[in-house]
């Protein structure tokens, strides 16, 4: 599967718990969507995925890539009820990063 590399990287910073790596594959404008909840700006996206990561400690595991669209399905494991799942991370990719990311299910 070809991902791109911001892609490729936070997948790796996800399954490595680093939520600084994590913020660092976005914009610094970029906003996540998830649960519900939208999270404007590199700071932000740092403290939700690291209070995810504590919380659920999530890894992820890619299944398929839509380069036209963008969107990563991804079966997500972790602390929080009906693990596994299937989720679709719809990625907006600008200069190299993350531009925004809805992650639904």
């Amino acid at each position: 599967m070809n991902l791109p590399h911001a892609i490729s990287e936070l997948i790796k910073a996800q399954n490595e718990f680093d939520s600084t790596a994590y913020a660092n594959c976005f914009a610094d404008h970029a906003e996540v969507y998830d649960e519900g909840r939208t999270h404007h700006g590199k700071a932000a996206i740092e403290r939700w995925i690291d209070k995810a990561n504590q919380e659920y400690q999530a890894t992820m595991e890619s299944v398929d890539y839509d380069e036209k669209e963008h969107i990563l399905s991804a079966k997500t494991s972790g602390n929080f009820p009906g693990s596994p799942i299937l989720l679709k991370y719809h990625f907006q990719l600008s200069d190299g990063y993350i531009q925004s990311l809805k992650i639904s299910g």
